[in-house]
């Protein structure tokens, strides 16, 4: 895993470009080694995370003639294979990186080469002879990849930092970024909260020559569910993708473990990678203190999976003492996100670099089989929605919102006060409704400038419909595959991969995610959504598939996601950070937010009238964002 940088420009000599400091600000992502290459044209930069062929896969890499060269982040774990039909085509190889693999693939296949890869990655190829530079992002977006024009230069990097170092490049907000941040927690690609600034999407390659961009998409997710195979098959051939999946990702010259949380997915991960280890794995688990008396804490059900595989299994409590914590989190992502899954995220990096280097991890089972809560209510909306209109919004509706919060901060009640608002919607509508944070009045008046934001929360909102409707998904709108796509194409990359890469980069540590591997998932989108939720359990086919591989109590138990007791740290451990940070005189330095707004929220939030967990921790972090970035006082 590494951090990479280049700029390029058709109008100026780019050999006295400081790209060597600019590299230095991805230290963090690679301090084992750097390295940076300039010529007329482009300046690159490599951080590196030594993983494989530590002796002698240093940085940018040349072809035989020395007019090719790349810089790459990632792990393209079929390599080897690539590898020997290059060598069978003449290639010679002076490293056993898969990095000099991916540039011969490039020489030999051309742009199509990553149509052949398996894995994580960006990658940078720069053609001095042609005066091409050849960008592409991995098919699901487990690798960030930032670009920018700007004064006539084209910039690229994994962080937004080494862009923004350039101190001429603009910080002006983009407001619709802004308002999808409010709306969702964090920003969709293509946008981030800077004007100047765009991500590159998953599945996505970018060219650059004489000064002009081309964006091509090189692959989609296709979800076509062929019922002519019974459940045995299904579960048969996930298995055999799922384990080869694993074993692919096992391939290291440096310690590597596993996150433990105590629920299927991880623990599926852990039982594969036993099968596939003759050492014990070692295993990182968090658990939660403050005043929250051990809720959300799945200990005990991952150290049931440690003790059946006789796993080298450590664990960590996490206390909510936040000193400083919210402005690592931000300097990480350099822009707004609030997904409060980053600080067990940032802990168990934490934890887990002081035994190994990699780290496998359980993301993607919920998108992949239906975990999440949101699909369960998807799926009832379509019986809501036959209620007659009086009954759903003159009896249903006002009685739900009269229910009070639950003392301990679980989110029952805040999930059926959600359906009810949204489930009568049409199911594309309905679905945003669910995934969104900031809905009806409230929208309304969060917002200074409540007009304007509501049209830009409309053209966000567009944004992410036009995934939900996709033509990439065989059904009607009520198709439960809709939103398995929709979270594919939005929350999974911008959002859980985005945390997960950015907090194991600050600790240097490489995470590896099974579950996302494009032949796993391509699989799963044939898998029929009824055999994924029948009735009421969610996970069903994978919970079958797993049966004999995990305690049924790990399998049956409650679903509690790898997020931190967030209400309840904020209404006790953290509520004096919350109004030192959120007063009058900090929001009007900016002026986006109405102050009486926010007081109504902070007191419906400490009273426990209502659960505002997740936007009153957008509106901390936004805040410490617009300190560090945009004031600089």
């Amino acid at each position: 895993m590494c951090g990479i940088v280049g700029v390029a420009s058709s109008v100026e000599n780019m050999k006295g470009f400081p790209i060597e400091a600019i590299t230095d600000i991805l230290a963090h992502r690679g301090p084992d080694g750097s390295g940076i290459y300039t010529d007329e044209q482009v300046a690159l930069g490599h951080r590196r995370l030594s993983i494989i062929d530590v002796a002698g896969g240093a940085q940018p890499i040349f072809n035989a003639d020395g007019s090719k060269c790349i810089v790459y982040n990632g792990e393209v774990f079929n390599f080897q294979e690539l590898r020997r039909d290059l060598f069978d085509k003449g290639y010679v190889f002076k490293t056993r990186s898969d990095t000099e693999t991916i540039l011969h693939a490039y020489e030999e296949w051309g742009e199509r080469c990553v149509e052949l890869l398996r894995g994580m990655f960006v990658l940078a190829i720069w053609d001095r002879r042609q005066g091409k530079l050849f960008i592409a992002r991995d098919r699901l977006g487990i690798k960030p990849l930032f670009y920018a024009e700007h004064g006539g230069r084209f910039y690229f990097a994994s962080e937004m930092k080494a862009i923004l170092a350039e101190t001429r490049f603009p910080r002006q907000i983009d407001e619709t970024a802004l308002a999808a941040y409010f709306t969702y927690s964090y920003i969709p690609a293509p946008l981030t909260i800077y004007r100047h600034i765009r991500k590159l999407l998953p599945g996505h390659t970018l060219t650059w020559q004489a000064g002009r961009v081309e964006i091509k998409q090189y692959w989609d997710l296709v979800f076509a569910p062929d019922r002519s195979r019974d459940e045995g098959y299904f579960i048969e051939r996930f298995l055999a993708l799922f384990e080869e999946s694993v074993r692919m990702r096992l391939i290291s010259e440096v310690p590597l473990g596993a996150f433990l949380s105590g629920g299927i997915d991880s623990s599926a991960v852990v039982a594969m990678m036993s099968r596939g280890s003759a050492e014990p794995v070692k295993t990182f688990c968090i658990g939660f203190g403050g005043a929250t008396g051990g809720y959300l804490d799945e200990r005990g059900y991952a150290r049931l999976v440690a003790q059946r595989y006789g796993a080298d299994h450590s664990e960590y409590e996490v206390i909510p003492s936040f000193k400083g914590l919210v402005e690592k989190i931000v300097c990480a992502f350099d822009e707004p996100f609030a997904d409060d899954s980053a600080i067990p995220s940032y802990f168990v990096c934490q934890m887990a670099r002081k035994g190994v280097t990699v780290a496998l991890s359980g993301l993607g089972g919920d998108e992949a089989f239906a975990g999440y809560e949101r699909y369960f209510g998807f799926h009832v909306s379509r019986f809501y929605r036959m209620l007659p209109l009086l009954v759903r919004d003159k009896i249903i509706g006002p009685m739900v919102e009269k229910i009070p919060e639950r003392s301990d901060g679980h989110y029952t009640v805040n999930h059926i006060k959600r359906f009810a608002r949204s489930g009568a919607l049409s199911p594309d509508m309905a679905y945003i409704g669910y995934v969104s944070r900031l809905n009806g009045d409230m929208a309304d008046a969060f917002f200074v400038d409540g007009q304007k934001f509501n049209a830009l929360r409309a053209d966000a909102r567009d944004l992410m419909l036009a995934h939900f409707r996709s033509d990439k998904v065989d059904g009607d709108l009520a198709c439960l595959n809709r939103a398995f796509y929709y979270d594919m194409k939005t929350y999974l990359p911008e959002d859980i991969l985005a945390v997960t890469d950015r907090m194991s980069m600050q600790h240097a540590l490489e995470v590896r995610v099974p579950f996302v591997d494009h032949k796993v998932l391509e699989f799963c989108a044939t898998i029929p959504p009824e055999m994924k939720m029948r009735w009421f359990s969610k996970k069903y086919l994978l919970k079958k598939a797993t049966r004999n591989l995990l305690p049924a109590a790990v399998i049956d138990h409650r679903k509690q996601g790898f997020v931190g007791p967030m209400a309840q740290w904020l209404k006790y451990d953290l509520k004096k950070y919350v109004q030192e940070t959120l007063t009058r005189r900090n929001l009007e330095r900016h002026g986006y937010l109405n102050f009486d707004v926010v007081q109504r929220l902070l007191n419906e939030h400490f009273s426990g009238r209502q659960i505002h967990d997740t936007l009153i921790w957008s509106m901390l972090v936004f805040q410490k964002w617009y300190d560090l970035y945009i004031d600089r006082r």
